[in-house]
C-alpha cells in the first residue's frame, strides 16, 4: 500500500497515542477529567492564651479638682474563635473576663480602694492575615467591644455603679504554625474603653469617667481545624 493511501482514521489514532505517550500521566488525567485532589482546610480556628491586662490608670470625678483613678492589672486565661472567609480575611471573637480594683488617685488618694468590679468585654475584630511568609503568619485587625461590668462592690464609698459601654479595638499579632493544625500565637490588642460611673459618698451622688483603655498582651496555643 502506498503512503498517500493510508487511512485518515489511522493517522488520527496514531496522533492521539503520541500525545498521551509524550504528555504522560498528567495528560492522561486531563483526558479522563480526573484532577489531583485538593487538601481541605477548615475555616475554623481557636486559640487559648494567657493574657496580661494592663490599664491606663486615668479618670476623674466631675467637679473635683485634681481627681484621678487607678486600676489593678491582672493576668487571665482567654479563648478566641476565628472564622476564615478567605485565606487572608478572618473574623475573631475574643472571650475572657477579668476584675479590677478601682482606687482613688491624685486628690482622691486618701480614699484608698473605692471598689472592685468584674468586667466581661466580648470583642469582635476583622483581621487581615499575611500568608506568603511560610510558617510565620502575621495579622492585623480592628473591631469593637462591648464592656459589661458586673459584681460591683463598693469599698471606700457607699455605692458604685460603672456603666456598660462600647469601645473600639486594634490588634496585631502572629501565628507560627508547627504543622497544619498546631501553632504558637502572640497577640497584642489596644481597647479604647472609657465608661461613665456614679458613686455615692456621704449620701451625695458623684459622677465621672473611668479611662481604662487597657492593653491586652497575650501568648498561647493555636489550633486550626
Amino acid at each position: 500500500m502506498k503512503i498517500n493511501q493510508i487511512c485518515p482514521t489511522a493517522l488520527l489514532a496514531g496522533a492521539a497515542l503520541a500525545v498521551i505517550t509524550v504528555g504522560g500521566p498528567a495528560a492522561a488525567a486531563d483526558l479522563t477529567g480526573i484532577a489531583a485532589p485538593v487538601e481541605y482546610q477548615s475555616p475554623w480556628q481557636i486559640r487559648l492564651r494567657g493574657l496580661g491586662v494592663i490599664t491606663e490608670d486615668k479618670g476623674y470625678v466631675d467637679g473635683v479638682l485634681d481627681s484621678d483613678l487607678s486600676y489593678s492589672d491582672t493576668v487571665i486565661p482567654e479563648l478566641d474563635i476565628s472564622y476564615f472567609f478567605t485565606d487572608n480575611i478572618a473574623a475573631e471573637l475574643i472571650l475572657g473576663t477579668t476584675y479590677a480594683n478601682v482606687m482613688g488617685d491624685g486628690s482622691l488618694t486618701a480614699m484608698g480602694r473605692i471598689g472592685k468590679t468584674w468586667l466581661l468585654p466580648p470583642t469582635l475584630t476583622l483581621q487581615y492575615h499575611f500568608t506568603d511568609l511560610g510558617r510565620f503568619k502575621p495579622y492585623v485587625g480592628a473591631g469593637a467591644t462591648y464592656a459589661i461590668f458586673y459584681n460591683q462592690d463598693a469599698d471606700g464609698v457607699q455605692d458604685m455603679d460603672i456603666d456598660n459601654t462600647f469601645g473600639a479595638a486594634l490588634q496585631v499579632g502572629f501565628d507560627y504554625m508547627i504543622d497544619d493544625h498546631w501553632g504558637w500565637n502572640v497577640d497584642v490588642k489596644k481597647i479604647f474603653l472609657e465608661p461613665d460611673y456614679t458613686v455615692t459618698v456621704g449620701g451625695a451622688e458623684l459622677s465621672g469617667k473611668a479611662k481604662l483603655n487597657p492593653w491586652l498582651i497575650g501568648t498561647g496555643v493555636t489550633y486550626r481545624f
